[in-house]
């Protein structure tokens, strides 16, 4: 078996942490200390992300998206798949360098989506942007850290607390939609999203899709 080459490693600003790119042939990770984040052969919960927020959205023209977290970006090409050639869709990343693996080692992964014209990068926090912004989104997709129990960076909590989901909630549009991915249930956070006055579901997801995978959850939930 090919063994695993770091390739390059990367502070997260405000944190402690370092996150780390790693190869193994074609296949990539990024990992923060013995933690994989994500993996280039396991797609499927991120890809559904963005194809369940859009089938609650379907209906409106010109949509406006807001992804945070670039990830490989898994979530943004499968959003290019089903939105409109009239969205526009800001992918915020706080961490410089992962937007610059997306254009150098792992460019293969991304398949030139970067340079959709829908497309627009936002490097900073996603948390600051959403809570500058108001009735701006039709649709909030939220793959940041490992879900609402942070595990990155511990002001992402702040994304998922009371007062974050109002933010979000504010943020959108009327029937907007907040979805949001993680790696596990929390029957704390299905509650604390319709205490903040969402319409709430909780989706069973697989990492590859059909393929199997670990088992993860989004929720959406519409204003």
């Amino acid at each position: 078996m090919l063994p695993w080459l770091q390739l390059d490693s990367a502070v997260i600003p405000g944190e402690d942490g370092t996150l780390r790119l790693k190869q193994r042939g074609n296949e990539f990770s990024i990992m923060l200390g013995s933690n994989e984040l994500m993996n280039s052969r396991l797609s499927g919960s991120e890809e559904a992300l963005a194809t369940l927020s859009q089938e609650k959205i379907k209906e409106r023209t010109r949509p406006e998206v807001l992804i945070g977290g670039l990830g490989m970006g898994f979530t943004l090409r499968a959003a290019l798949s089903v939105f409109p050639s009239d969205a526009a869709i800001i992918v915020a990343e706080l961490v410089p360098a992962v937007v610059q693996w997306a254009r150098g080692p792992m460019s293969e992964v991304f398949q030139g989506c970067l340079d959709d014209p829908r497309v627009a990068i936002h490097e900073g926090d996603v948390g600051e942007l959403v809570r500058r912004s108001k009735a701006q989104f039709d649709a909030i997709l939220l793959d940041v850290d490992n879900g609402p129990d942070g595990l990155t960076r511990r002001s992402n909590d702040r994304l998922y607390d009371f007062a974050g989901l109002r933010a979000a909630r504010d943020a959108l549009r009327p029937g907007g939609v907040l979805a949001v991915w993680s790696s596990g249930p929390d029957a704390g956070f299905t509650r604390r999203l319709r205490d903040c006055g969402f319409a709430t579901e909780a989706v069973n997801t697989r990492a590859n899709g059909k393929g199997g995978g670990a088992r993860h959850v989004i929720w959406l939930a519409v204003k």
